[in-house]
Order: structure tokens, then C-alpha cells, then sequence
């Protein structure tokens, strides 16, 4: 009995909701979320003029809709994002909207990452051409976005013009990287196109450890702006810490090792650039991407080899994080020894590890339960499978096999006496032999996988029209037995309890030509009775009391009754009260209805 599914959970859906949009779509929409979020909080705020802040959303929801076409016009969305963030500019400038900075400044998270899945689409997917004017033409209007939304030209040195151009570039380069590598070329492309769907995979795992690690650079990027590039060394760590957390699931152990060694160069940089007078993020000593990524690689580690073998692993990189706090926690400066904030850091420090390793430990304990229900699927599967080659090979195989036993010894018994009985009967092996053979290389072509499309199990002399199917089998005779019929079939027989009826009858008319003794004739009925197919095969014999021919497996009333139940029917076979064999089987209309 098939297990019941499991109830989904929050993120089992959000992982389907992702899929569904697609990557890039789901981080705009965050950006999305995050821009209406703190646009709304400052515009209800206390701070300057009420509700001036909402002139944002304009450009902010038109960017959006410009990087969401981008999957579908590149070149066209390109244009129109660089057009929406001139007109933008132009509207701020004029009625002096405040506009917050993020990785940019002055320019929402929605414009970054509208832009840069613009640039990612158009250069991926435009003419080289094309994408070279485009791509310009976005890098211009971005300048303009900048350098035209400060209140006055002095404002514009500050000190953050040249932070800007870096992180603009970075910006730029970021996206046509990839790109380029996955270039639509043709065929020529598959190679890329693999190795981006292994990318495209990796993204679909790690995806809330990537939102996760977006938002700590983000907060990394200002404070980066506010320092006058101060930071741009532990910047570029936390960014190699990210990179490898988000890869880690390939070599969970080594990215563990990588990741303590980027670590401990931040937290020995640390103290040569003065970073903790200028307020820049540091939590406990260690910057917020750190430590974001080293619980997610705690997390993949322990998921993918167990508390056992990982321990040692974690208590390097937790060594690496205890000597960034004692380096990097003190705001005044120089070690930091008091004991009451080592325990409370220590105190932190193992609630989070804790976490990581629970969470790890969980997703193991679930990808085991995952994997024991595929095995056991698969097991499953193969046991209907071969239980079907069973089935088949005794129902079809056995029926032709018999026919020609039956039809040699009756030529051996005939030969002295009438020898033109023996010719035809010679006749008739040979059609049943051929049969035979055709129908075992059917067999072997199904279990070598080369089945017809569409078919759910083998075919052999079933069709979509049971009547004809049993005329043809009835007309054929190899059981030996003359065999008369009455059928009374819809023609929109559900094809699967056409095919498990035509089985029974031919396993059936088999078991007459093995084991009714002198029988002379043999009858089929088949009809349907309200929603029932009602199927009964009888026979004039005798119990036999010499070994039938061909020898007995055993198997047909087991083959039999297997069908019967996989459809839910009834099956009734044993002596009549005429002394003859008596097969009777209902087998409801309904049953098949799933199965076409």
C-alpha cells in the first residue's frame, strides 16, 4: 500500500515557488519586497516631509518589470531599464526625493539587480553588437543615476565617487562573466549549457543561504562606502567566504578548510586597517558574511558526512573564530581579555555552532528517510517488473508452448493411423512455433527496454478491441479444443482491463488443452454486467490423471489471481458441477479508468 505523501513544508513550498519563478525572478522580488518595505518605513517616518519617499516606487516597480522582461526581450527590457533610470533620475533631482544608497549610492537594491540581470540577459542572448550598445547604453544611464541624484555638485566629492566607479565596475563584470561562458552559440553550446544547469542546480540548493549572504554583503558594500575603501580587503574576503559556502556542497570538507583560512587572513588583516574605530560591521570580532557562511558550511558538512567526521573540521574553524574575537571585539582597541565578554562571545558562538549543527544533522536525518524511500520505490518497482515478466512469459510464451505439445502428441498418436491428420497437425506446430518465437522476441525487446511509447506493460496479440482480440485468440486453437463464445463488449473498453481479460481467457484455454482430459469443447463468455466485466471460461473435461503436457509450473491460477486483484476484481476457478473446469472472474470497468 503507497505511503501517504508528506505534508509540505515552509520550505519545500518556497523551494517550489522558487523553481517556479526561476532564480533571477525570486532575488528581484526580494529586492522588491526589501525597496517597498524600507521605502514605506521612510516615507511614515518622522525624519523630513511625510509620504515624499513613496515617489520612489515609480521607478522601483518599472525597474522590476524592465529586469522580468529581460528573460523574454533583452535587448528591448535593456533599453527600457537604462530610459526608466534616466526619467527616474530626472523626476528625483527635480522634487528633491531623498534617495537611499545600497551597493550604489543613491540607486535602490531594485535598480542593482534589475540592471545586472539586464546586462546578464542582453549580453547572454543579444548579438555581440546589439549587447555592446545595450550594455553601454545601461552603464551610462547608471552614471547618471549616481553622479544626477546628490542634492548639489558638492556633494557629489564626498568620498564616494570613487567607492561608486569601483563598485559600479564590480558591478559590470560581475554578470558578463557568466554570460559570456553561456553564450547561446547553437549546438556548439551544450557543453555550457550542461555545466550552467549544474550551476542553475547548485543555485536551487543553496538559495537561502544566497539570500542570506546577499543581505550580510550588502550592509559589508556600505559600510565599504562610509570607510573611504578602508574595508575592501575583509570586502574581498567576505566575498571568497560566500563564493565558497555557496560551493561547498561539492566538497563540503575542503570548503570547510578554505573557508577557516580566508577567516583567519581577515581576522589577522583586521587590526592593521583600523576598522573597529569606523564602525564597521564586525560581530564578535568576525564580519556578519563570515560568519553567515561558516554556519552554512557547518551546516553542509555535518549534512553530508555526520557529526563523527566532521568535529574535527569545526573545531578548527571555531578555533579560527574564537582568535578573531580575542583580535577583533575590543572597540577601544588591542586584545580582548575581559572575561565577561569572552564568555558572553563563547556564550554566542556555541549557540549558533549548536544551531548549524542541529540543522545539519536534521537534513541528514531527512535525506536518509528520502533516499530509503527511493531505494524502496525502486525496489517496489522492480518487483511489479518482474512479476510482469512473469506473467507475461507464462500467459503468452506458455499459451503458444502448449499448443504445440498438445498439437505433437496428437500428430504422434495419429500418424499410423491417418497421416494427412499428422501433415496438418505438423502444420500447425509450425504456425504455433513461429508464434512462439515472435512473441519471446517481444518479450526480450520489452525487458531490453525497447517497449513501445505509451505501453505499460507488453503488448503481445493485445489491442484496444478485446472482441477481436479474443476471436483471434479463440480462432487460433492451439490449445486443441474447439471452443465456441458469446461476447457482449462495449468498444470503449478501458484498454487495461481489456488487456488483464485477454490474458485471463488465454491462460485459461491453456489450462483446457493442459488439463481437461478428453474435453471436447470449451466455452467463453465475456460481457459486461452494470459496471462490472463479467469473464467465464468452461470446459466438458475431466480431472486428468497423467502428467499434462509441457509439465506444470504452478503458476497460471497465481498469475490469474495477481491480475485480478491489481484491477480489484474477483476471480472464482475449480470443478463445475459438470465435472468440467470452471474460470469465472468479474473485473470493474472503473479499475482501468487510471490507467489510460
Amino acid at each position: 500500500m503507497p505511503a501517504a505523501p508528506s505534508p509540505k513544508t515552509l520550505y519545500s513550498r518556497a523551494t517550489e515557488l522558487v523553481r517556479r519563478v526561476g532564480v533571477p525572478a525570486a532575488v528581484l522580488y526580494a529586492a522588491l519586497l526589501f525597496d517597498v518595505i524600507y521605502t514605506t518605513q521612510a516615507a511614515l517616518d518622522d525624519t523630513g516631509p511625510r509620504l515624499v519617499d513613496f515617489g520612489l516606487l515609480p521607478g522601483i516597480f518599472a525597474m522590476a518589470a524592465c529586469g522580468v522582461w529581460a528573460q523574454k526581450r533583452a535587448a528591448v527590457a535593456g533599453v527600457a531599464g537604462g530610459g526608466v533610470l534616466i526619467v527616474s533620475t530626472l523626476f528625483i533631482h527635480a522634487a528633491r526625493i531623498p534617495a537611499y544608497s545600497s551597493v550604489l549610492p543613491k540607486v535602490t537594491i531594485t535598480e542593482v539587480v534589475a540592471g545586472v540581470l539586464m546586462v546578464y540577459f542582453v549580453v547572454r542572448r543579444a548579438r555581440a553588437g546589439v549587447a555592446f550598445c545595450v550594455v553601454g547604453f545601461l552603464v551610462v544611464a547608471g552614471l547618471v543615476a549616481v553622479f544626477g541624484r546628490y542634492g548639489s555638485v558638492a556633494d557629489i566629492y564626498t568620498g564616494t565617487a570613487y567607492q561608486a566607479l569601483l563598485f559600479g565596475l564590480l558591478l559590470l563584470v560581475a554578470p558578463l562573466v557568466p554570460a559570456i561562458a553561456a553564450r547561446d552559440r547553437g549546438p556548439r553550446a551544450d557543453p555550457r549549457t550542461r555545466r550552467l544547469g549544474r550551476i542553475n542546480e547548485l543555485a536551487m540548493g543553496q538559495w537561502p543561504l544566497m539570500g542570506l549572504l546577499a543581505f550580510a554583503l550588502l550592509f559589508e558594500f556600505g559600510s565599504t562606502y562610509t570607510n573611504t575603501a578602508r574595508g575592501a580587503p575583509i570586502l574581498l574576503c567576505s566575498i571568497v567566504a560566500a563564493v565558497i559556502a555557496v560551493l561547498s556542497p561539492r566538497r563540503p570538507a575542503d570548503a570547510l578548510l578554505g573557508l577557516a583560512g580566508v577567516m583567519l587572513l581577515s581576522a589577522v588583516v583586521m587590526p592593521f586597517l583600523y576598522l573597529r574605530s569606523y564602525d564597521f560591521p564586525v560581530l564578535g570580532g568576525v564580519p556578519p558574511t563570515q560568519i553567515v557562511a561558516g554556519m552554512g558550511v557547518v551546516v553542509t558538512l555535518t549534512r553530508a558526512r555526520g557529526l563523527s567526521e566532521s568535529w574535527p573540521r569545526v573545531a578548527v574553524l571555531s578555533s579560527v573564530v574564537a582568535l578573531g574575537a580575542i583580535l577583533n571585539s575590543n572597540a577601544r582597541g588591542g586584545l580582548q581579555t575581559d572575561p565577561q565578554v569572552l564568555s558572553t562571545l563563547a556564550f554566542a558562538a556555541t549557540l549558533m555552532l549548536g544551531i548549524s549543527i542541529a540543522v545539519g544533522l536534521l537534513l541528514r536525518s531527512r535525506d536518509a528517510q528520502r533516499t530509503q524511500a527511493v531505494r524502496s520505490a525502486v525496489t517496489d518497482a522492480q518487483t511489479a517488473e518482474r512479476m510482469a515478466l512473469a506473467r507475461e512469459l507464462h500467459d503468452v510464451v506458455a499459451h503458444h508452448v502448449t499448443g504445440i505439445v498438445v498439437q505433437a502428441q496428437a500428430a504422434r498418436l495419429m500418424a499410423e493411423r491417418n497421416p494427412q491428420v499428422a501433415v496438418e497437425a505438423m502444420g500447425r506446430i509450425e504456425n504455433a512455433g513461429v508464434e512462439a518465437l515472435a512473441a519471446m522476441r517481444r518479450l526480450v525487446r520489452s525487458m531490453r527496454g525497447d517497449a513501445p511509447a505509451g505501453s505499460s506493460e507488453f503488448s503481445e496479440q493485445a489491442t484496444t478491441d478485446l472482441g477481436a482480440d479474443l476471436r483471434k485468440l479463440v480462432e487460433s486453437a492451439n490449445h486443441g479444443v474447439p471452443t465456441s463464445m458469446h461476447l457482449d463488449l462495449p468498444p470503449d473498453l478501458p484498454h487495461e482491463v481489456g488487456r488483464s481479460a485477454l490474458r485471463l481467457v488465454q491462460e485459461s484455454l491453456t489450462n483446457v488443452g493442459k488439463h481437461a482430459s478428453d474435453a471436447t469443447e470449451a466455452f467463453v463468455v465475456a460481457e459486461v454486467a452494470g459496471d462490472e466485466l463479467h469473464l467465464r471460461v468452461t470446459d466438458n473435461g475431466r480431472e486428468t490423471v497423467r502428467r499434462p503436457a509441457g509439465g506444470s509450473g504452478g503458476y497460471g491460477l497465481i498469475g490469474m489471481r495477481e491480475r485480478v486483484a491489481l484491477l480489484k476484481g474477483r476471480l472464482s476457478a475449480g470443478r463445475g458441477p459438470d465435472g468440467g473446469w470452471r474460470v469465472e472472474a468479474w473485473l470493474p470497468l472503473a479499475a482501468g479508468e487510471g490507467d489510460e
